[in-house]
């Protein structure tokens, strides 16, 4: 996706050679149209995979979730980090590690958005190691779902986790491939990566 690797080579921030920052546009502030052509996109990649809910986890898959989910006219649920008073019972949970904030969470969905009758798509701002993916993989599993698979805004090809994801006959569509970040330049997969 041309425009999403502009905005990236523009606008992003690469602050080592394992972290991007993209605060400007994706993770803290949101450029609207560029996350709508975002979620069109991801409409028109997964269009016939028969998606009947997108999943994602808060709070920077938000925005391009509900897009994807505006453009494919199917609701979006998303997995919370903490549990609330009204988010305490009949859940499903799984525990993922953040690699950018080097902890771990429990994420947790209520039962009664997500069932057996569902397929899921999985909706992500970030992969890299693939441990969010693999976090909300359980989620979808556990509710008996079936999943669509996965799209991903940024995908950091240098690390293991969309070559593992692939490897196991996920479905990966990421919209850009970061093959290298090393010594401040942010270098783009040649090849765009899916199953």
């Amino acid at each position: 996706m041309e425009r999403l690797k502009q905005k990236i080579m523009q606008e992003g921030n690469v602050l080592s050679d394992s972290v991007l920052k993209v605060d400007a546009f994706l993770n803290h502030q949101i450029d609207p149209v560029l996350m709508q052509e975002i979620g069109e996109e991801f409409a028109g990649r997964f269009a016939g995979a028969g998606v009947t809910k997108i999943l994602t986890l808060e709070s920077s898959g938000i925005a391009p979730s509900v897009m994807a989910g505006l453009s494919m006219g199917v609701p979006v649920v998303f997995a919370r980090k903490k549990k609330s008073l009204t988010l305490m019972d009949d859940l499903y949970s799984a525990e993922v590690y953040s690699y950018t904030k080097r902890e771990s969470n429990e994420i947790s969905i209520s039962k009664e958005y997500i069932g057996p009758e569902d397929t899921v798509l999985i909706i992500d701002d970030f992969l890299a190691n693939g441990q969010a993916a693999l976090g909300l993989m359980k989620l979808v599993e556990r509710a008996g779902a079936k999943s669509a698979g996965i799209g991903i805004v940024i995908e950091k090809g240098f690390q293991e986790g969309g070559g593992e994801l692939r490897k196991s006959g996920v479905r990966v569509e990421s919209l850009a491939i970061i093959e290298s970040l090393k010594q401040g330049n942010i270098l783009f997969s040649k090849e765009e990566a899916t199953v």
